[in-house]
């Protein structure tokens, strides 16, 4: 069995709906997802639900955000129910009350299966490339040392979040590095059957 076009249709437009956590739209957000499924970035891990409810909190703060979304590369499995997804997205943050906000470049990691006709994501995780800080209302200072404590490629976001009351708990994938080579390979291992999540 091969994908179809609404096959590829319907996941990039899971990709694109992440619009609706932008808009504050979170009953449309969290159909996004199957009701088991999980997400790990950099200031949450856990339930896709959690998340949402998370989100929630984190709009009602200083803490702004928008993300860019491009149409995902899928590799599906053999029977066409299962889909793994790589997306290009930029986040695009800013603290209102403290003036600082950044651009971070990272790629989404996707587990998607089609349940009873539907498509919806399984399990998320994000890949940082790079990013840098911005200044809506002219340079702020910005602690070096703290900075310091995070990899280059999602240091600015972390910070941004870190001020913002949102921790940054442990490390997270890179371009080219160990962490990011781990999360494709199960994620191609489970679209082979090879394991189970």
């Amino acid at each position: 069995m091969t994908a179809t076009l609404q096959d590829r249709q319907d996941i990039a437009d899971l990709m694109t709906g992440w619009i609706h956590r932008d808009l504050a739209e979170w009953d449309q957000l969290r159909e996004l997802f199957h009701p088991d499924g999980r997400i790990e970035i950099t200031w949450f891990e856990g339930t896709a639900y959690e998340f949402v409810d998370a989100s929630a909190r984190m709009g009602a703060s200083d803490l702004r955000s928008k993300h860019l979304i491009t149409a995902p590369v899928a590799t599906f499995s053999a029977d066409g129910t299962r889909a793994v997804s790589e997306t290009n997205a930029v986040i695009i943050g800013e603290n209102v009350r403290i003036e600082l906000g950044c651009n971070s470049h990272n790629r989404f990691i996707d587990r998607l299966e089609q349940r009873n006709g539907v498509w919806r994501i399984l399990d998320r995780k994000s890949v940082y490339d790079f990013g840098s800080f911005t200044f809506p209302a002219g340079v702020v200072e910005i602690d070096r040392e703290a900075l310091a404590g995070y990899p280059r490629e999602y240091a600015a976001l972390a910070y941004l979040l870190e001020v913002s009351g949102f921790p940054v708990r442990r490390t997270f994938a890179t371009k080219g590095s160990e962490r990011e080579r781990v999360i494709k390979q199960s994620a191609f291992e489970w679209l082979r059957g090879e394991v189970r999540t």
